[in-house]
């Protein structure tokens, strides 16, 4: 595939043309597209858990479209109840597929419509099928193909088969797994189960996000053999209480040195030395090593807990706000920002566009496993890898075709959470 050429002729490019004709020529005779300047510009009002937030994003859709975006930064469950209880307060949110068991049945969202969707066909397996490299891989927990189509635009329920609505339109998603400082531990870490070793007591941690940390937990529990879950992602209350015994008794016993919720935590505590090992999410990785601090994503023998993000409307949306929405989801896949997300470590929904806006060196690193042929550098430009380095647990389809389970949301999520907050404030 061609790489993205620096003279591609941008709409914003294009505006800023006609603003210099208008200036010579006279604006009175000029019919096209009127200048477009910053405090004029639509704005998206943008709701999320800023994974895919930031000034360079922003700028460059600016650039690009002539569309501004205002960011609202707020927490997962957050994210949720906002969409749940001010529907009016944003015009797009990104969100989680797990959150699509609790969001859907409410009517709260606008089934997305993939014919809008200029890049849909080109969508990854992942999300489509459960495939990777066309196999089937792990799907315990709300995996995105059973949450991701709808039986009609403004239906409340899922579809089985494809249709041409969807909950959400696919953007970024990838396999986690623990992160650990290598040089502080000094010995080969292949289990989950070594979260909970004494080892390291006092100095791990793990996410403090019910949903998602109770499947970590899960996949230690299963790792250190104690009990083998049919679905970690849809425990009942006898198996939920039996992962919070055992993380209640770690807990007490000291093994933890905090419960992180935020993004910047986690990378202060890893950065500080203060944890050694504990759940990461990959820019977390990145920004650790960003600061020339070894550390690594580590691949486990049981496989990786994954999750998928992408991209709605609320349910009121209509008109040519909604247009502008579509036109930013159709930027957001157009490339650019697939590779500013590939450089963070995550995946793109659509990697054929991703791929045409990076390097072939920096693509067979991210992406093919292969050992770095020049130094690996940060959408910021810091460095990340040097020469002869390979990313942590290889190519995608070694990564995502390693995935054991997703995100989910549990019929009894309400119990889950209630025992999890037990287990904090033990």
């Amino acid at each position: 595939m061609q790489k993205s050429s620096s003279k591609k002729i941008t709409r914003r490019k294009m505006l800023q043309n006609s603003a210099a004709v208008g200036a010579v020529a006279g604006a009175s005779i000029i019919t096209g597209f009127p200048a477009v300047h910053a405090q004029d510009a639509p704005t998206i009002r943008y709701l999320g858990t800023a994974v895919n937030m930031g000034s360079e994003p922003e700028k460059r859709l600016f650039e690009d479209t002539g569309i501004k975006v205002k960011y609202i930064s707020k927490t997962t469950d957050e994210v949720v109840k906002t969409i749940l209880t001010q529907p009016n307060s944003f015009d797009i949110v990104d969100s989680e597929y797990f959150s699509m068991p609790k969001l859907v049945p409410s009517g709260s969202l606008l089934g997305m419509d993939t014919k809008r969707i200029k890049e849909w066909s080109n969508v990854v397996t992942a999300f489509t099928e459960g495939k990777v490299g066309g196999k089937t891989i792990g799907d315990q927990g709300t995996a995105p193909k059973k949450v991701l189509y709808l039986k009609g635009s403004s239906s409340k329920e899922f579809s089985s088969e494809a249709t041409q609505y969807v909950t959400l339109i696919p953007t970024v998603y990838n396999a986690d797994t623990l992160g650990i400082r290598p040089d502080l531990i000094k010995r080969p870490i292949s289990t989950w189960a070594e979260l909970l070793n004494p080892e390291f007591k006092g100095k791990a941690c793990i996410l403090n996000i019910p949903s998602i940390g109770i499947m970590d937990a899960a996949m230690v529990v299963e790792a250190m053999g104690e009990y083998k879950y049919p679905d970690k992602g849809n425990m009942t209350k006898a198996e939920i209480d039996l992962t919070m015994k055992i993380f209640t008794e770690a807990k007490k016993s000291g093994q933890f040195r905090a419960f992180w919720s935020d993004f910047n935590e986690s990378v202060n505590l890893m950065a500080s030395g203060e944890v050694v090992i504990q759940s990461m999410w990959a820019p977390a990785i990145t920004a650790v090593r960003s600061q020339g601090i070894p550390c690594v994503y580590q691949p486990l023998k049981e496989g990786y807990r994954a999750w998928a993000a992408g991209f709605a409307l609320p349910s009121t949306a209509k008109g040519r706000q909604a247009d502008i929405c579509y036109e930013y989801i159709n930027w957001f896949l157009s490339g650019w920002m697939g590779a500013y997300l590939n450089r963070q470590g995550y995946y793109s929904a659509v990697l054929s566009t991703a791929e045409a806006n990076m390097e072939s060196y920096e693509w067979d690193y991210w992406m093919k496993g292969k050992a770095a042929t020049k130094d690996i550098l940060s959408p910021t430009g810091q460095k990340l890898a040097s020469i002869g380095e390979v990313r942590d647990g290889g190519s995608y389809e070694d990564r995502m075709g390693g995935v054991a389970c997703w995100n989910a949301t549990m019929d009894e999520n309400k119990y889950m959470v209630r025992k999890w907050n037990e287990m904090i404030a033990s």
